[in-house]
């Protein structure tokens, strides 16, 4: 199995229940080895009293594509903290776009950037994630687990 068959399969499983993500509309646009991309729209029942999206549902969307992300190796991972910047608002209407990408990968625990803009290419938010790795234990049973090397 190729190491982005692998991150199909996971981000297949995930999904399955991914309640929350559902529930708010986010779609996974794209997944590969430690990277996935998901979008939400936003909508009149996530705008706050400023009539703005509620930093939240930002925060929301941008860890739901660190979660696809850091679990695409298929071994169960889980957040263990992030930062995030909010740079501009959001309105309602807004296609928002979550990039997560890998900086670091070693041992247990993982390190990922999620870049949120929105359908103008605006920067939205900035977000730093840490992931923690249960170890020996598969998001999706019968697959291999860890990083696959492509075949030749």
């Amino acid at each position: 199995m190729s190491p982005q068959d692998l991150a199909e399969a996971t981000r297949d499983a995930m999904w399955t229940d991914d309640r929350a993500s559902r529930a708010l509309g986010i779609r996974v646009l794209a997944i590969g080895p430690g990277s996935a991309t998901v979008s939400m729209t936003v909508r009149e029942d996530m705008l706050n009293g400023h009539d703005i999206c509620h930093g939240g549902l930002v925060a929301t969307l941008a860890d739901s594509a660190f979660a696809y992300a850091c679990n695409a190796y298929n071994e169960f991972t889980v957040a263990s903290g992030f930062d995030m910047n909010l740079i501009a608002s959001a309105r309602g209407g807004d296609l928002l776009t979550a990039q997560a990408s890998e900086l670091s990968r070693a041992g247990r625990t993982g390190v990922y950037d999620v870049e949120v803009r929105n359908q103008r290419g605006e920067r939205i938010a900035a977000f730093r994630g840490r992931s923690y790795t249960v170890r020996g234990r598969p998001l999706v049973e019968g697959l291999p687990m860890g990083r696959q090397q492509e075949p030749r």
